[in-house]
């Protein structure tokens, strides 16, 4: 997948408190990676074996001619393997023209505000009670969770024959819908 999918791999910056002047609580460096692709496509499988075998957080840059898109994770060390990650949740832009500034790093108070302001751009849902990112990685796997679960109950309504059990799915499924919008 490697040499089929990228054309170029290009280590861009460090995020550290030595090259920006910002403290740190948590996250003591932020690797910014560009990858070129031979074709437009998703990538997230190759991303994410990278991500598991550097131990800081990464933001990739994913370049096919003029169009990109942005993925970072939220990650861990693995309390098993040392120096590998575990990753709590992925964050990932849509495609989008190189010409567009639709995403910035913000340089401010520390090294994992930068970090959590970054991905919580990427997130597809947000709350404003969000601190940082952990919090934001388990509010989109809940969120996450609850769209999947909808769509099981979706299926699961549209196959079920008896009349008492459809509105007995029916009631969990406005349920969930009434969760996921109060999320």
């Amino acid at each position: 997948m490697f040499t089929g999918d990228i054309a170029k791999i290009v280590w861009c910056n460090k995020l550290s408190q030595e090259t920006t002047n910002l403290p740190y609580r948590e996250i003591n460096e932020i690797q910014i990676f560009s990858i070129e692709l031979k074709r437009q496509k998703n990538i997230k499988s190759i991303l994410e074996i990278i991500d598991k075998a550097i131990p800081y957080p990464i933001i990739f840059i994913v370049i096919y001619e003029d169009s990109a898109y942005l993925s970072a994770s939220a990650k861990h060390l693995s309390p098993l393997y040392g120096e590998k990650s575990v990753i709590d949740w992925t964050f990932t832009s849509p495609w989008f023209r190189k010409t567009e500034k639709k995403y910035i790093i913000t340089l401010r108070k520390d090294i994992d505000t930068v970090f959590f302001e970054f991905c919580r751009q990427l997130s597809p849902k947000s709350n404003g009670t969000i601190k940082n990112i952990n919090d934001l990685s388990l509010y989109n796997s809940n969120i996450y969770s609850l769209e999947k679960e909808i769509e099981k109950l979706k299926k699961k309504i549209i196959s079920c024959t008896q009349f008492n059990k459809k509105v007995e799915l029916n009631l969990k499924l406005k349920k969930l819908e009434e969760d996921l919008r109060n999320s």
